[in-house]
């Protein structure tokens, strides 16, 4: 055999390998895309899942609607609105708070009754303040003020609070919703909230702590977005 020969058929033999090997290629990428991958589990906000575990160990149980912001049906279900339908500064940790302040100053019995027992038709009720009370003084015992501050239409009252138990004026309004916060709070101490709201809070505060370090290049991923993120001790109270 002749060198042309012998060149011709080592470049057949070569030819002959590079198709067998991107056969295999071939084969392997059809093999990956028909694969169907087990989801081991989901992934959740590691405050959200403080907070909804924080719910289910005092009976609740944490569902989405979209038209309703927050309810509960007296049987233990807690019924939040969907994520695309509340503010930015929304979160999961804040609304279970609220409302299990509400259920703090309504009285351990209220687990039982629609929305803590609040009539379907209110428009202002005494205990919201002292509700406002309440959770501020727990947050505020975890550094936690303005992380887990009111975000409803009771917002100014929270935020006239300078002492969560001290009265804003002397009338007999405020005297009353100062007197139901602090039997509140010191319900708190009571079964079945007693370690389970505290763990949930020094739970919070740890991951403050944590992200502190990241928040100077923080920088979002939403188009248009100049929002601070709500971890920074910055944002607007």
């Amino acid at each position: 055999m002749g060198k042309d020969s012998h060149y011709r058929l080592a470049a057949r033999v070569g030819q002959g390998a590079g198709r067998r090997a991107r056969a295999r290629i071939v084969g392997v990428m059809a093999d990956t895309y028909a694969y169907d991958r087990p989801i081991p589990g989901r992934y959740l906000d590691p405050v959200d899942l403080v907070w909804l575990a924080t719910a289910k160990r005092l009976g609740l149980t944490v569902r989405r609607a979209p038209e309703v912001y927050a309810c509960t049906d007296g049987k233990g279900t807690l019924t939040m609105s969907v994520r695309s339908e509340l503010d930015p500064d929304d979160s999961v940790a804040q609304m279970v708070f609220h409302e299990v302040c509400h259920w703090l100053v309504n009285g351990r019995e209220t687990f039982h009754e629609q929305d803590w027992g609040f009539p379907l038709d209110w428009d202002e009720d005494w205990r919201e303040l002292a509700c406002q009370r309440v959770q501020c003084a727990l947050a505020d015992s975890h550094g936690l003020r303005r992380l887990l501050a009111s975000t409803g239409s009771y917002r100014p009252y929270y935020d006239r609070l300078g002492d969560p138990m001290a009265p804003l004026d002397d009338s007999e309004a405020e005297q009353r919703i100062v007197a139901a916060a602090r039997v509140a709070v010191a319900r708190a101490g009571e079964a079945p909230w007693v370690g389970v709201l505290d763990a949930a809070l020094v739970a919070t505060g740890a991951i403050a702590h944590l992200v502190t370090p990241f928040l100077g290049a923080y920088a979002t991923d939403l188009a248009g977005d100049d929002l601070p993120s709500i971890w920074a001790p910055h944002a607007a109270p």
